[in-house]
């Protein structure tokens, strides 16, 4: 638990979604957050338009975002190994270090008129190898500033910012792109990052490890997938991220070709898009941080699944904008609703000093894959449209859902 003066006073009565703001090292942590995620989705709808710019290949756009979180595919469950035994603060002053010159590098080829595609792969690929080790320290470490207690609003809260962003960065990054071009979206990127280095210093959290009997880096991987496996209610959990993350959450490859391909709209177009699915978001986020119960019900998690699923369909279907605002915008309400219920769902049956490794399962399974479900969209989107690819990706998630719901219903009896 963090220091008492950390937690702010106990005295202030706030709603149950806002609870995390009772403590001071969150408060801080989350508003430098706030401002790094709207750089980070000015950079991702910055470097999807220069992609398409560099190719006008679905294929390719589709590549560069499996190469950036194969990472994350490859070493999570490492790396969450590896936020266990660090002090996970010192662990994200390296890490979002590591993000700013990536996006210095990224903005300085792109001023000077060096960039080529294959830059744009191998600094994508940089992001994904600081990402997957920054994921499991920054989701453990919301614990250690803020307690069991109030985990589900941080959750909540933090999924609101991260859509928020979602708004706020592609909006912004849509009219830059158009008036200024994609070089200042990443120096703008860059330089969030900044106050995040400079809040993590001045934090009283320290995210140091528990102090217990370490084994090998593989025998504790090991006893974080046992006890993964063994709790049924994380295996769910763990099931339904896995098959939402593969079919919906592939936003940076398939609305800029949404927008493009299917839509005929220019760069501030695509910024609007991505900016009606980020209002569902942040409203499914926030849903999730009025609820009264702490534990998320299974019911809940399978509807929000089907209704995201559902959207997809109607997205294959779709060719006029009016059409596809609001169900981008139920895409993105139910998918973070689903999200951060299991997000808070698996932070709760994570014991303390397993929870870097447990937290690593949900970053593979959230992020890992990815880099399947961006080659999948892309493929499919080259060789039989984009449209295709909607349906593809919501039939796929129906089925595997229908036998997830099975599979529950049948262990129960």
């Amino acid at each position: 638990m963090p220091p008492a003066d950390a937690r702010g006073p106990r005295s202030v009565a706030l709603p149950h979604g806002l609870r995390a703001l009772r403590h001071a090292d969150y408060r801080r942590f989350a508003l430098a957050q706030l401002v790094a995620q709207v750089g980070s989705w000015m950079q991702t709808v910055a470097q999807s338009w220069l992609v398409l710019q560099l190719t006008g290949s679905p294929l390719k756009l589709g590549l560069i975002s499996t190469l950036q979180f194969s990472p994350v595919l490859l070493f999570s469950v490492v790396t969450g190994a590896v936020a266990d035994r660090l002090p996970k603060r010192r662990l994200l002053v390296a890490t979002q270090s590591t993000l700013a010159g990536q996006a210095l590098l990224l903005a300085l080829l792109v001023a000077t008129g060096h960039v080529e595609y294959w830059h744009v792969a191998v600094l994508g690929l940089l992001l994904g190898f600081a990402n997957v080790v920054d994921q499991p320290a920054r989701q453990s470490f919301v614990m250690e500033m803020t307690g069991k207690d109030d985990v589900g609003s941080a959750v909540a809260l933090n999924s609101a910012s991260f859509n928020a962003a979602r708004i706020v960065g592609p909006a912004v990054a849509g009219v830059l792109i158009g008036r200024l071009g994609v070089a200042p979206a990443f120096f703008v990127n860059c330089a969030s990052f900044f106050g995040v280095i400079v809040t993590l210093l001045r934090l009283q959290a320290r995210g140091l490890p528990v102090d217990a009997p370490r084994g090998s880096i593989l025998a504790e991987i090991g006893e974080g997938v046992r006890h993964a496996t063994r709790t049924p209610r994380l295996r769910l959990a763990l099931g339904l991220v896995f098959i939402v993350s593969l079919c919906v959450f592939n936003f940076t490859v398939y609305v800029p070709l949404l927008a493009k391909h299917v839509l005929g709209l220019d760069a501030e177009g695509f910024g609007f898009l991505m900016a009606s699915l980020g209002v569902g978001a942040v409203a499914g986020a926030l849903t999730v941080g009025a609820r009264a119960t702490r534990e998320p019900s299974v019911r809940g998690l399978f509807v929000s699944a089907a209704l995201a699923f559902c959207a997809l369909l109607g997205l294959g279907v779709t060719r006029h904008v009016w059409a596809a605002v609001p169900l981008l915008f139920v895409t993105g309400y139910f998918g973070i609703v689903l999200m951060a219920s299991c997000n808070t769902a698996i932070q709760l049956q994570a014991p303390d000093a397993l929870r870097g490794r447990v937290m690593s399962l949900y970053t593979w399974v959230s992020g890992g894959v990815f880099p399947i479900g961006a080659f999948i969209v892309g493929a499919i989107a080259e060789a039989w449209g984009v449209s295709a690819a909607f349906l593809w990706n919501g039939a796929l998630g129906l089925a595997v859902l229908t036998g997830l719901a099975l599979w529950w219903r049948l262990r129960r009896d």
